[in-house]
């Protein structure tokens, strides 16, 4: 780690934005989990989630819980251009509104001083939501984007994030995809397009401590 590194996240203006903890991503049993569990285990995804989530309250660093629409009946009929995704979503219900596989996973439940943004309803955090209004108001210049997926809803999140002007860290190993091509195009290919850094769980764990 770069003293650079060790100086980047003061904790009165970074957060981090936890995206999609669902338990149909993350838990045994999830609709998605099947497709997600290889490189999910592969890197230690669930652990890592935690670390940084324990790490940046530690830190008095902000958590903004950025969750994906939850189903509901209806959603989607008649849209003029629904992605592949969306249809898709449709189909399995994903993250159907009031049941288990549309709540957080245990471990990454609300707490006080957390944000809850409105869903978003494609791939970006902060397209169609308050996202953007929230952060400013806590006076937030630097967001660490986790949770699922790497290389949809992470990477769009974070895109958007920089042309917005937000400082943005990818963390390699705290997101999660259906394959190890996906997860190498989010951090090797476009990754360095965007974000101003990508690092692992330990590296983020060792900058929070500098908080």
């Amino acid at each position: 780690m770069t003293q650079e590194t060790a100086n980047a996240y003061p904790s009165a203006s970074t957060a981090v934005l936890l995206v999609d903890p669902y338990n149909d991503f993350l838990s045994e049993g999830g609709k998605y989990w099947p497709m997600a569990q290889k490189v999910a285990e592969e890197v230690q995804l669930l652990d890592h989630l935690r670390a940084v989530v324990a790490a940046a309250r530690k830190a008095g660093i902000r958590i903004f819980f950025v969750p994906h629409r939850r189903w509901q009946l209806g959603d989607y009929e008649g849209f003029r251009h629904p992605t592949h995704t969306q249809l898709r979503t449709a189909k399995r219900q994903g993250f159907a509104k009031g049941t288990w596989g549309g709540t957080f996973h245990d471990d990454f439940q609300i707490q006080p001083g957390d944000i809850l943004i409105k869903e978003h309803w494609n791939s970006s955090g902060f397209a169609n939501t308050d996202l953007d209004y929230m952060l400013k108001q806590f006076a937030i210049e630097r967001i660490v984007v986790i949770g699922m997926i790497a290389n949809t809803c992470v990477e769009c999140t974070g895109r958007f994030g920089t042309e917005l002007g937000y400082h943005v860290t990818l963390v390699r190993d705290a997101t999660a995809a259906y394959s190890r091509e996906a997860m190498d195009a989010a951090h090797a290919i476009n990754g360095p397009s965007f974000a101003h850094a990508i690092l692992t769980t330990d590296e983020l764990v060792a900058a929070f401590g500098h908080a």
